[in-house]
């Protein structure tokens, strides 16, 4: 069955990590509230199970758990997030993944975060981007080639995560936002570009056969409905202003248990 594996968020979510964006003012009620719903969607589109993790006052960023493992169907691996405030995260994760999956844990001075790895079939895309280093990208090498799986690393300056500017909707297509990674290496694919003013469009979560977008990018789900996508938004405003992105709000896997 399809299961995810969520975080609740934590009251010192204001405290958030920022790369890219301004500090605003977060209402976390709201915030708490639309991850509420975030999880109702998940269900709505398949996801037979969700196991949440309780919020922790000291950890601001870690509802945003899909950065603290990359699971996959023979391992799961724990990953060392590039900020520093981030890397205590990963240890009730780890405690949660563990009876799923047997764990590889990343070590310094690696740093490599979920968000920044796309999975497509047995080939896994990874960001060098502001939070994943090469020796991250090397050390997730080392663990998954002897299952089968091929690692591609993707320059990715222009953004927090490689799934921040591309995500894959399946039918062999990706959505993307060329200026903030280099596409050169997703060539075999078909590429759908986001309206240069929907930048941060790109960051959509593909559940069965519908893909989900942020509301705010009404050009973007129009496009994607003309290319023959069914798609449904949901509103994760508040949590946007902490840089979030549909992908990082669970870690979707496969679980018999």
């Amino acid at each position: 069955m399809l299961a995810a594996l969520t975080r609740a968020v934590s009251p010192g979510l204001a405290d958030c990590e920022l790369t890219f964006l301004a500090r605003q003012r977060i209402e976390v009620a709201k915030a708490i509230e639309q991850h509420r719903r975030y999880e109702e969607r998940l269900a709505q589109l398949g996801v037979q199970k969700i196991v949440q993790l309780p919020p922790d006052p000291g950890l601001p960023d870690s509802v945003f758990i899909e950065d603290t493992a990359i699971m996959l169907d023979e391992l799961a691996v724990i990953t060392r997030p590039g900020a520093a405030s981030r890397q205590a995260e990963t240890a009730l994760v780890a405690e949660a993944l563990s009876i799923y999956r047997p764990l590889r844990f990343i070590q310094p001075p690696a740093t490599i975060e979920g968000g920044d790895v796309m999975r497509v079939d047995r080939t896994l895309y990874v960001g060098l981007s502001p939070r994943t280093n090469r020796a991250g990208v090397d050390q997730l090498r080392a663990f998954v080639e002897p299952h089968g799986y091929r690692v591609e690393a993707i320059e990715a300056p222009g953004c927090l995560h490689l799934k921040t500017a591309c995500t894959y909707l399946g039918q062999q297509t990706m959505i993307a936002n060329r200026r903030w990674i280099d596409v050169q290496p997703l060539s075999e694919f078909t590429l759908i570009d986001v309206p240069r003013y929907e930048p941060w469009a790109a960051n959509t979560l593909t559940i069965g056969e519908t893909v989900l977008i942020a509301e705010g990018f009404p050009r973007t789900q129009a496009i994607l409905e003309e290319r023959g996508f069914k798609t449904q938004t949901i509103d994760i405003g508040e949590l946007r202003k902490a840089e979030a992105g549909l992908t990082c709000l669970s870690v979707i896997f496969e679980s018999d248990a």
